[in-house]
């Protein structure tokens, strides 16, 4: 294999695989970049064995045309020290790798392509077609309350479930549950098929659909989901669990409501947080009369209060949460205003925007 190309046009596939690969493996081969030059095109691949990166650019390669297996951080690391204006060329074979650029030269080993592992991803069951940006969206909302090596491995992943009129997606770490859902394209009706994609694949995935435009399909399949997108494809195995019935967690009679400021109350929360207890980041919220107050302490008997003007129907209340949970929530929602809704003081509370009917979060109380 040969290939003559500009260093941007390497750079930019190459960062966007790169993060399907650990920085330590089992197998030397899952260390390295399969890249393949073809008539019109250069197609990189990456994996872990559980996801897998696709990332491909348009350039004629001339009599180029072959594959090979490159150590992919370095590789990365040395387009990253090159001039943005440097022209490379890269010649690679079953054992090493030259790159050329300028006054610059390195040799890589190399390992067989033949011999380079690939997701047997099996025939797709159905499929999604929906804006790149939108699924962006759903799991920017919903991806923070995935739970982090919990010991229910179904947690530690975003569930995706089909509906007769678009895509779902919830998640939840036990003490806090996201829930959003958009309209999108959907081949065949199977409502409520669920799939729970890994915690590392829905990262993965955010990243890759940060650059893209246009629509992207999700073909679901009885193990793996995949993505295809304009420049490249993502593959993920799936978790082989059942996810909590989240419609259980949802409060549905909540009575006591208040509508406050989105903007305002994450200031007052950011500041009473300075003064929460560093390990369990406890706040109290009490309610009543249109007016919200904040109040957090820690062990060295230091106190923040903040009050804010709201409106708010109800019986006074006083409740305990963890401070970041409200304020990822906070962060993530875009409208004007937030709509908090609890029936006691000993409930979870649901927040939602008022405009907006598509997104829901759930946080658990705290003692304090």
């Amino acid at each position: 294999m040969k290939l003559v190309i500009q260093r941007n046009d390497l750079l930019s596939p190459l960062q966007k695989v790169v993060g399907a690969i650990e920085k330590r493996q089992t197998m030397p081969m899952l260390g390295n970049v399969l890249i393949e030059a073809e008539d019109g095109r250069v197609r990189f691949t990456a994996t872990d064995l559980e996801i897998l990166l696709r990332s491909e650019v348009v350039h004629d390669v001339g009599e180029g045309v072959g594959s090979a297996t490159i150590p992919a951080r370095k590789l990365l690391d040395i387009c990253k020290a090159l001039p943005e204006s440097a022209e490379i060329t890269l010649e690679a074979n079953e054992e090493k790798g030259t790159l050329r650029a300028g006054n610059s030269r390195f040799t890589l080993v190399c390992l067989p392509p033949q011999d380079y592992p690939m997701l047997e991803t099996g025939p797709g069951a159905s499929s999604v077609v929906l804006p790149a940006q939108s699924l962006q969206e759903l799991l920017n909302k919903t991806a923070f309350a995935m739970a982090n090596q919990d010991v229910r491995y179904y947690l530690n992943g975003l569930m995706l479930e089909r509906f007769p009129r678009g895509l779902r997606a919830v998640a939840t770490d036990g003490h806090r549950l996201t829930l959003c859902q958009i309209e999108a394209q959907i081949d065949s009706i199977d409502a409520g098929e669920q799939v729970i994609v890994p915690r590392k694949g829905v990262l993965e995935l955010q990243r890759l659909l940060a650059d893209e435009d246009g629509d992207v399909t999700l073909v679901f399949g009885a193990k793996h989901l995949r993505v295809e997108t304009s420049s490249g494809e993502f593959v993920s195995k799936l978790i082989d669990g059942k996810f909590p019935d989240y419609n259980r967690v949802v409060p549905e009679d909540a009575g006591n409501r208040l509508l406050v400021s989105r903007t305002l109350f994450r200031e007052a929360l950011q500041r009473a947080a300075i003064l929460s207890n560093e390990k369990y980041r406890g706040i109290r919220l009490m309610m009543g009369d249109d007016l919200l107050t904040l109040e957090a302490h820690n062990a060295e008997q230091e106190e923040a209060e903040e009050r804010l003007p709201v409106e708010y129907s109800g019986d006074d209340l006083s409740i305990g949460f963890n401070v970041q949970y409200l304020l990822d929530v906070t962060t993530v929602m875009k409208g004007e205003q937030v709509m908090l809704a609890l029936k006691d003081s000993n409930s979870s509370v649901l927040l939602t925007d008022p405009e907006d009917a598509s997104a829901k979060y759930v946080v658990m109380p705290m003692r304090l």
